[in-house]
């Protein structure tokens, strides 16, 4: 099923047996163009789900790693591909869907480009081609790029988009729906000025923020450095990606990108006349609407936010605790939404803090009192 993103559930379409579309488990021959993180990982799931796949790519290297570590079946496929996925630079997507297009006539088509009202547009233009294709954005990745870092689970629990031409086929977005809840996802249905807009919010100005941070540890030695904690690690991980992979997305989506940029210069220019004035109040509101507006950012699978209650268990440090545990989980018949793990080098115990709703917290936490475990008072 769909969900947009107001997260209302859209029924099934159910196909119709006479047009033969195929249905998600059945698109036997896949085609991947472009051997880069995204579709080498789509390429692998697919394999695992018993598609055969073809992956290409113009630079060899990359296609024959991405051959060798989908294995069997990656090789060159007889007759025409059921599904065909451009996986390419967002700048090349239209010029190869086309090309793909003339040589796979019957093929059912997807992208999984991270800007979408060009392409749209473009595709529009060629109203048999967008009867067969389904614009879509896996919003998945790593900061590390091509198909060594592919992985057939990256798609696990993430959102995937689908944004429809006015000429795709009912029957197609259903098919591709399928596809995207077998990889793991959950699709949602966006128009292409609703996933450029979101996207540069949850995407784009988060990739700047944090190319903007590392680059000012230029005027930091390598030994201030080394006293580093995991916050700078975390905020700085994204500088990492591929500029060139950026810097045609930030081109592409200009239009939504630069009013977010003036919206943080403008920001900054505010704390740094609060932060010269000595304004405590001003900047105390300023790091509060942060912790505000980050509080807002759904749970799994795109849900709302949900209030979890945290359940400290202190355990000992030896074989089969964290089984025996999870066991006890089971028996109380409460459903562990995460978990943390401290525990320090020779130390006898650990601790363990389980994330549960309120009233499993509760209930698993005198479950865990009755039979022996040291299970303190959950917080919030």
């Amino acid at each position: 099923m769909f969900i947009d993103v107001e997260l209302r559930f859209y029924a099934k379409i159910w196909l119709n047996s006479e047009k033969n579309w195929p249905l998600m488990t059945h698109f036997p021959k896949v085609l991947v163009v472009g051997a880069g993180l995204i579709g080498t990982s789509i390429a692998l799931a697919l394999r695992q789900i018993g598609s055969e796949v073809q992956i290409c790519d113009v630079d060899p290297k990359a296609q024959s790693l991405a051959q060798d570590l989908i294995g069997s079946g990656a090789g060159v496929l007889a007759g025409e591909y059921d599904l065909v996925i451009i996986a390419t630079p967002v700048a090349m997507v239209f010029e190869v869907l086309l090309a793909e297009y003339k040589r796979n006539p019957h093929s059912t088509f997807i992208d999984v480009g991270g800007v979408k009202s060009e392409l749209i547009r473009q595709v529009g233009q060629f109203p048999e081609l967008a009867s067969r294709f389904c614009a879509t954005h896996p919003m998945a990745g790593r900061e590390i790029s091509g198909p060594s870092s592919a992985q057939s689970d990256l798609f696990e629990g993430r959102a995937w988009i689908l944004t429809e031409t006015e000429f795709t086929k009912p029957e197609l977005t259903a098919a591709v729906a399928e596809l995207v809840s077998d990889l793991g996802a959950t699709p949602y249905r966006l128009s292409a000025q609703d996933h450029d807009h979101a996207i540069a919010g949850i995407s784009h100005l988060p990739q700047i923020v944090s190319s903007i941070l590392a680059q000012s540890l230029a005027n930091l030695s390598d030994g201030s450095l080394l006293l580093a904690g995991q916050g700078l690690r975390d905020v700085s991980r994204l500088a990492a990606s591929s500029g060139e992979l950026w810097s045609q997305l930030l081109i592409a989506n200009r239009e939504q990108v630069l009013p977010g940029l003036a919206q943080i210069s403008t920001s900054l220019k505010e704390l740094m006349e609060s932060i010269s004035r000595q304004d405590n109040k001003e900047i105390k509101a300023f790091i509060d609407r942060g912790a505000t507006e980050r509080a807002r950012i759904p749970g799994k699978h795109g849900a709302k936010p949900r209030k979890y209650s945290y359940l400290p268990v202190v355990i000992q440090d030896q074989p089969g605790q964290l089984a025996a545990l999870f066991q006890e989980c089971a028996l109380a018949k409460v459903n562990v939404e995460d978990l943390t793990i401290e525990h320090s080098p020779g130390q006898q115990t650990g601790l363990i803090t389980l994330a549960l709703s309120e009233a499993d917290a509760l209930i698993l936490q005198q479950h865990l009192l009755d039979n022996g475990w040291a299970a303190h008072t959950p917080r919030a």
